[in-house]
């Protein structure tokens, strides 16, 4: 059984940084893909970033393009989601989510992804 937490989260002042991490068992990171989603209060949930089995194969949504950045330890198969120069709009409920494979084109989609985590608060105040 695939398990997904998502420990970390918090608040802070716009500006700020906040580093996610994402510690699984059941399934191994290096050979999975993984996503960071988001989910703002009265909104849908949205993609933020992901990676594939190589480290260097990561894609990011626009809106957080050159300010968040995922990574793994695959020694440790924990993911994270370093985020920096963090605002307002970022405040949501952060998911991460894998699955075996993914496809390229559809590596913003969440039904892709069959293992979410419970999720973490980060409220970001101006």
């Amino acid at each position: 059984q695939v398990q997904l937490v998502e420990p970390g989260g918090g608040a802070v002042q716009a500006g700020g940084a906040l580093r996610l991490s994402c510690a699984a068992s059941g399934i191994t990171f290096s050979r999975s893909t993984t996503g960071w989603f988001r989910q703002a209060p009265g909104k849908g949930r949205e993609f933020v970033a992901a990676m594939r089995t190589s480290r260097t194969d990561t894609y990011y949504a626009d809106s957080i393009k050159g300010r968040f950045t995922i990574s793994r330890d695959n020694a440790k198969n924990v993911v994270y989601l370093q985020m920096n120069n963090l605002q307002p709009g970022d405040t949501a409920v952060y998911y991460c989510a894998s699955s075996s494979w993914v496809i390229v084109s559809a590596i913003q989609r969440e039904d892709v992804y069959h293992n979410w985590g419970q999720g973490t608060q980060v409220t970001v105040s101006s």
